[in-house]
């Protein structure tokens, strides 16, 4: 569950709460393909970063 308002409708919460700022999805894209396609890192390492980060911000992993 996100913590922040998103729009009601149909579609999972992802979807809708880009709708709110479809400007910056140009930027998540180039982060995203630069994390997963150009990344250095082993998936493995990465995938526990990714699990530890959201430890820390006390998400559900």
């Amino acid at each position: 569950m996100a913590r922040v308002d998103i729009p009601d409708g149909e579609g999972l919460e992802a979807t809708r709460i880009w709708a709110l700022a479809p400007h910056m999805g140009l930027g998540l894209h180039a982060m995203s393909e630069a994390v997963y396609e150009k990344s250095s890192l082993p998936i493995r390492e990465r995938e526990v970063a990714r699990m530890r980060i959201a430890q820390l911000n006390e998400c559900h992993v």
